[in-house]
This record gives C-alpha cells, structure tokens and sequence, in this order.
C-alpha cells in the first residue's frame, strides 16, 4: 500500500523556537521572552532570541525542505510580531515577513499549514491576566482576522491553538511555562475554557470570510491505559483518559463538555466562569470544525495513585512529559513500565499505543479528518566521520508511519503526517540537547545547516509514498 496522493507528507516548526530576531522590525515582547530568561527555567539558560535564526534564514531552510520533498511545513505565526501589543497596532513587517515565508513555500509547491498560536503570547496580554482574562479571547479572534485577511488567499490550511493542555498545565498547575502559577485548578479550568470560546468564535468568523479553506485545532494526543486488569487501575485510566482528552476533545468535536469532568469540578469549585452565550458559540463550532490535529509522542500508564500530592512546583526535568507523577488531582499515577521502551528523556516509544488510541477515538467521535500535526523523537543525535546518524529517529517515524498506515486501512481518515521536527530547534525548558529535526543546526559554527541521515530517508519515503514501509 502507497499513502494516496493527497496525504501530505510535512514537517513542523513553531516561531518562538526558530525564528529569533526577537526584538527586530517593530516585533512585542512575548511571555517566551521575558519567563525563559527567569534564572534556572530553562537548560543552560537558553532562551530565542537567536533560536536557529530562521528569521533570516528562511530561504535557506525552505530550499532545504524543498530538497528533502516536503509537500507540506506547518509553522506558527508569531502573535507578538503582528500586534505587537496583543490587541493594538498592526505591525507591517510581521505580515512581510510572514508573506515571504508562505511565497518562498509556494515557489517550491510547499503547501503552508499554519498555527495561529503556538505558546507565544504577547507579554502586555499575560500581565493581564493571560488566558484567564476573557480580553484576550477577544484579543486573539482579532489577531486570528488580520491573519485571514492577510494571509488566506494562498493559506488554506489554518491551527487555531496548539496543545492547550501543555500551556495551560504547564502554566496554571506546574509552574513550568509561563505564567509560572502552582497548582491552581480555578485558573487551569477558566483558561482551557477560554481557549476553546477563542477557538470557537475563530472558526465562525473565517467560516463566513469565504475563503475556502479547512481550519481545526492540534491537541497532545497521550492516551492512558492501565497497567494491569485491576478495577481500580481500570478506573484511573478512565479518570486520566477524561480530563486529558475528552475535557479537551469533547468541546471542540461535540459541542460539549464530558458529564463525568463537569461534575467532579463544580463539586471541588473549579467550574470556569462561562455564560449561556459561550456555551453556545462552543456548540455551534463543533460543527465547523474541519479536522482535528493530533500531536502523538506517548501513550501513559496509569495506576491509582497512593502517594500524597506535594504542592509545589515541578522542577524543569520532571515537567518535560516523563513518566513517574501524581496527577494534579492525586487520582491516578503515571509509570514507567520494565517491558516497555523508552527515549532519553523517559518517553515511551510506542506505535501500539497510537494505533489502540486512533480507534479509541474514532469510536467515540466517529469518522473524523485527522492530521498527525506532530511526530517525533527528542535524541541527541550521534555524530560519525562528520555524519549526523540519527538512526534511532528513522527508527521512530518508520514505526509510527506504519501505525498510520495501518490506521487508514481500518478506515480511520488519517490526510496527512507532519515530522517533529523540520530542523533541530529550541526544545522550550530543554534548551538545544534535545535534537528533533532532519537538519542539523551547527552552533558552533554559526549555525550552519547539514542534513542527517534521516533527512535522506524522509526524502525516500515521500517519494515512494512510503511503499516500503
């Protein structure tokens, strides 16, 4: 079996962990910029003002991508650089620079698949209150209608939000991403829920702008199963499975939030402020939405947890997706499991666990276009006679490809498989040791380029159309 010719074989990236020129032509401050450079936040100290300069060397980048096949780059836009204020001005050079990225795309047949936002917000809308403040929902369908109107004749592909449950967890629950706040589930619940109105009332407007394009959201996509047929292992991967996706899912693909999360959070006093308008805007959209994206790296095994929670913050290595925490509810308990494998960094490798959660979510949301809008392995990549042989990574994405393969011919609408990540780039709190991309960023040599083994493989296996997986 071949991928058909309209499955778009890409790559990924995000503005704040490329771009750099992070104070050039007119771009705001973003929360990224002022919380990375807090003392001990992140490895080393790294931070984006440089990042890999893709600011400007794109040309160079996408001539790259270009030659490896891609047919497709999914990148965000910086919020910051086109208002960069959050809900002010427009700056003129943000939309230029933007509009050259999508031409030199295009100038090669690359198909632009943008995020609206990816985590970087503008620093004057997060001393605001971020998103617990219903300003910046208003904020962000703004920002959202001046990329529409500047970019939508040659975008037809558009993310609203990408992981909501990482920057808001990270961020109201563990302190880890800006804006720093432990373990308040009041702030945590009020902030997802303002991301899904921002997402919904999003949807409505570039619906009635005409343009003829497909818009939907990207979520993490971790699945929790139990270790073991124990009823109460059982229940906590029901538990974890209802907050971590159906909290998420639900309102984005139904119209509506998951009965079983609504009922413990009114009981602990966490429901968000919402009124029947919003709950309606939530509704209407669901039927809007064109396609979900899911960024798959882990399943999680889960047991009841039995060990007090610790109310404090997480320090950076404990907040980077391993297994071994309670979660912030105290129900359930993520592990680490001897026969299964793992990266580096304590993620499990598990191309089962992908293709088990793909019919756990078709069955309960039925026949959904799918974009797997992140794919990856985070290694530090071993360098040989001067080669970057990064086997381990086409290790990875050959098992996750064939998970997807084999999901399309059960039926599951899977269009399109977007690699974590294009170029080894800024890893948030993990600085530059965790290598993601195909092209290899020298930064002891000016941040020269070279291409690794798997860049070579990913070019076959476009080419092929992954016939020989």
């Amino acid at each position: 079996m071949k991928f058909s010719k309209d499955f778009l074989f890409g790559a990924a990236s995000a503005s704040y962990q490329v771009e750099g020129a992070w104070n050039e032509d007119g771009k705001g401050v973003s929360n990224w910029d002022v919380f990375s450079k807090i003392p001990g936040k992140t490895f080393e100290g790294t931070n984006g003002d440089i990042a890999v300069d893709h600011y400007h060397r794109y040309k160079e980048d996408i001539k790259l991508m270009a030659e490896m096949g891609l047919e497709s780059y999914r990148f965000s836009i910086s919020w910051p650089r086109i208002i960069p204020n959050g809900d002010g001005k427009v700056n003129d050079k943000g939309i230029e620079f933007y509009n050259s990225i999508i031409d030199e795309c295009l100038k090669y047949g690359i198909v632009p698949f943008v995020t609206l936002y990816h985590w970087d917000l503008p620093q004057v809308l997060e001393e605001d209150g971020g998103w617990t403040n219903k300003k910046t929902v208003d904020a962000f369908v703004r920002y959202a209608n001046v990329c529409f109107k500047a970019f939508g004749d040659r975008v037809k592909h558009w993310i609203t939000f990408n992981e909501t449950i990482v920057f808001c967890s990270l961020g109201y629950l563990a302190g880890a991403h800006p804006p720093g706040i432990i373990n308040d589930p009041k702030k945590y619940f009020q902030s997802t829920h303002n991301v899904f109105l921002a997402h919904a009332r999003t949807l409505k407007d570039y619906k009635k702008l005409k343009q003829f394009g497909e818009i939907g959201i990207t979520h993490v996509f971790s699945p929790a199963f139990s270790v073991n047929e124990k009823e109460e292992n059982k229940f906590a991967a029901y538990h974890a499975n209802e907050f971590g996706l159906s909290w998420y899912y639900d309102p984005i693909l139904l119209g509506s939030y998951p009965e079983y999360v609504l009922k413990i959070i009114e009981e602990k006093g966490w429901t968000p402020q919402w009124t029947d308008e919003e709950i309606e805007d939530i509704k209407e959209a669901a039927s809007l939405n064109d396609f979900i994206g899911l960024n798959y790296y882990q399943p999680q095994r889960v047991i009841k947890n039995t060990e007090p929670i610790e109310n404090a913050s997480r320090d950076r290595e404990s907040s980077t997706g391993a297994a071994g925490s309670p979660s912030f509810d105290g129900v359930y308990s993520t592990v680490k499991m001897e026969d299964k494998k793992y990266t580096k960094w304590g993620w499990e490798i598990s191309p089962e666990g992908f293709l088990e959660g793909l019919r756990i979510l078709r069955k309960r949301y039925g026949d959904i276009k799918i974009y797997i809008t992140e794919n990856g392995l985070g290694d530090e990549d071993p360098i040989i006679d001067g080669e970057i042989m990064d086997v381990p990574r086409i290790k990875y994405i050959e098992e996750h490809l064939k998970a997807v393969k084999t999901a399309i011919k059960e039926g599951i609408h899977i269009k399109g498989y977007y690699a974590w990540s294009v170029i080894d780039l800024l890893s948030w709190l993990n600085g530059f040791k965790k290598q993601y991309g195909f092209i290899y960023v020298d930064h002891k040599d000016n941040l020269n380029r070279k291409k690794k083994l798997s860049f070579y493989w990913y070019k076959h296996i476009i080419k092929t159309r992954g016939e020989d997986l």
